[in-house]
């Protein structure tokens, strides 16, 4: 590694000397030849009349290529203070360009018609051939083809104009050195032991193909990596590129795409005739629905003629290569939904591995391997974090990590601690707190009722989340936030469902109850609201008279419609039934705080007075949660 890295600055070094040489050749050449400081002495013919030719004090006059008037003076004159400045005794002493020769002749023979004859001066012609006259023709066109030169070489080196003419078809993607660029490996992978196993097994075959073409198995052709942004795909390519130790082609989907005909085709063809060269190798080809959009006629005015031409190469290519020639296709995407159906099929893409967001337990090893480069006190709950983090990737968890030591740095701290992390997560989630946002008192007092309705009528809610703070500090574009522990849930039942709508329209009922009067601070809890009725009535079935009936399209051609999917008879019953479900549920929400209002009011009170109520302050006023009583075993 660092032999090659020696060679390189040598290269540069070498290259910086002869661009040095070469400058400096030229600067002596144009130094010598067109030195404006070089003595020229030229005169005028007015001063030459006047001060020379009308004092008897030339001795001949040399034109020269019927140009140039060479002016010799006497040289017993030379000696004069007028003349101190000539430094050539030999001459020419003083150079003037003279235009015609005929005018020349004229004015001279009239300024010497009153000499006598011993004082007239004589004119000789003579014709030279000089070197400086031609240079100054070319040099100038030298240096425009020098520059010219210089410029298309840069250009060629950084894929600009002339290196496009030459390579325009040619791929941009370049072989990964694996000892230098890709330094991950499957360690640095946490979670995802399925996706692993099923990578590891390619890694496998490359660097022993032997054992599974001796029993007759075919490796796939190619593997596509799916699932929501920031779970590792990318990551997991990577992580293939630094444990085969094999030439690892990587480019992107939209790289292929240019502007002029047939550019993307051509890449394409000219990346697998570099793989199939150094077999084994690995293509990854990241964000595929760039170039693999589906060629559906109902999406035809989406279509690209050039990025159909690529898509049909890559097909072609796809299935061009035979089996067990040791190349394979690694691609990403989130989007398979609009992926064509020609480039999903076994022969392909024999493989779809579906990277989903991890769990509990994958969470804590994500949050393991970010914590390796932190430094950290012992207050660090892993276990917590990742409770505290459902629904996340791990590039969420990547960047509350590194949040987290940018606020300790911040603050001046030498370690990272639990609050930083906790600060962090909050502000991911919520937005940066804006603890400078004024509000009026009257303001306030509404916010502080909306967050205590909705934090007493989550309490006491069966089904719904542990609350673990409220707080009514400006973060983001809220005013105010209450903060649950997500339980793990792959299902939600019906009456978890309506518990959680019951427990978001909490806000606006409190606003009801305490102030008889409802503002616009509950539009983020209403618009939750509706989409998760209409999901449960039109998509989950769990509406009584809808019925089983499911509208949900997974596929996404749904979307490409103008119309919905069901008659305006079947829309009218789900708009009716999703008002029916909202309203009872909001009428609920208002029975339970009508209840509890005592304990409403008291929470406001202390959001009034701290701003912020954590689990401590939540119990002491309002008790233990029901769904805690009913999981404690009775003490009698």
């Amino acid at each position: 590694m660092s032999t090659k890295k020696n060679g390189d600055q040598n290269k540069s070094l070498k290259r910086y000397n002869q661009y040095f040489i070469y400058g400096l050749f030229l600067i002596l050449i144009f130094s010598f030849f067109f030195n404006p400081f070089t003595e020229k002495n030229e005169i005028s013919w007015l001063k030459f009349e006047q001060e020379m030719l009308s004092q008897t004090e030339v001795e001949k006059i040399v034109v020269i290529n019927r140009e140039t008037a060479e002016i010799y003076i006497k040289k017993d004159l030379l000696s004069e203070d007028k003349y101190k400045d000539v430094t050539n005794e030999v001459g020419p002493h003083f150079i003037m360009e003279i235009g015609s020769v005929e005018s020349f002749e004229n004015k001279l023979e009239k300024v010497q018609d009153s000499f006598l004859p011993e004082d007239k001066v004589g004119v000789l012609y003579e014709d030279r051939f000089e070197w400086t006259s031609i240079i100054s023709w070319l040099f100038p066109i030298f240096l425009i083809l020098v520059f010219w030169l210089f410029i298309m070489r840069r250009m060629k080196s950084s894929g600009g104009i002339g290196g496009a003419m030459s390579n325009f078809g040619k791929t941009t993607a370049k072989p990964v050195d694996i000892d230098i660029e890709s330094k991950v490996t499957f360690e640095d992978v946490a979670g995802l032991k399925e996706a692993k196993v099923e990578i590891m097994e390619l890694v496998d075959f490359l660097k022993n193909p032997e054992e599974y073409t001796n029993l007759g198995a075919k490796i796939p052709k190619g593997i596509l990596l799916t699932g929501p942004p920031g779970t590792g795909k990318t990551l997991l390519a990577r992580a293939v590129a630094g444990e085969a130790q094999v030439p690892f082609f990587s480019m992107s989907g939209s790289e292929f795409v240019e502007m002029f005909v047939g550019v993307g085709a051509s890449r394409v063809r000219d990346l697998f005739k570099q793989a199939k060269e150094k077999a084994p190798s690995i293509i990854f080809i990241d964000e595929i629905d760039a170039v693999g959009r589906s060629r559906d006629k109902a999406k035809s005015f989406q279509s690209n003629d050039e990025r159909e031409n690529t898509l049909n190469q890559l097909l072609s290519e796809l299935d061009g290569f035979g089996t067990n020639t040791g190349v394979i296709v690694l691609a990403a995407t989130n989007r398979v939904d609009i992926l064509d159906k020609a480039l999903l099929r076994a022969g392909r893409f024999d493989r779809h591995i579906y990277l989903e967001l991890p769990t509990k337990i994958e969470r804590e090893e994500i949050f393991n391997v970010h914590l390796k480069r932190i430094k950290k006190d012992d207050t660090i709950d892993v276990d917590l974090l990742a409770s505290l983090t459902p629904g996340f990737s791990g590039a969420d968890i990547a960047n509350i990590c590194n949040e987290a030591a940018l606020l300790a740095a911040r603050k001046k701290k030498e370690v990272v601690s639990q609050i930083d992390f906790t600060e962090a997560r909050d502000r991911v989630v919520g937005g940066l707190e804006r603890s400078s946002k004024i509000i009026s008192p009257n303001e306030k007092m509404i916010v502080a009722h909306h967050e205590a309705g909705h934090a007493v009528a989550s309490w006491y809610l069966e089904n719904v989340d542990s609350l673990v703070k409220v707080s009514i500090i400006p973060r983001g574009q809220s005013l105010g936030a209450a903060w649950y522990l997500p339980e793990e849930r792959n299902i939600i039942t019906k009456a978890q469902f309506t518990d959680q709508i019951c427990a978001m329209l909490g806000g606006r009922a409190a606003e009801e109850i305490i102030f008889n009067e409802i503002s616009s601070g509950a539009l983020d809890d209403l618009e939750k609201v509706t989409k998760q009725a209409y999901s449960m009535v039109a998509f989950y079935g769990l509406d009584i008279n809808i019925g089983p009936i499911s509208y949900y399209d997974s596929s996404g051609q749904y979307q490409s419609m103008m119309g919905k999917p069901y008659s305006e008879e079947m829309g009218k019953e789900i708009d009716k039934q999703v008002h029916k479900l909202i309203i009872t549920q909001y009428k609920r929400a208002k029975e339970i705080l009508s209840q509890h209002e005592v304990e409403l009011k008291k929470l406001a009170s202390l959001l009034l007075d701290k701003e912020v109520a954590d689990i401590n302050d939540l119990e002491k006023i309002l008790g233990m949660r029901k769904a805690e009583r009913l999981l404690k075993p009775d003490d009698n």
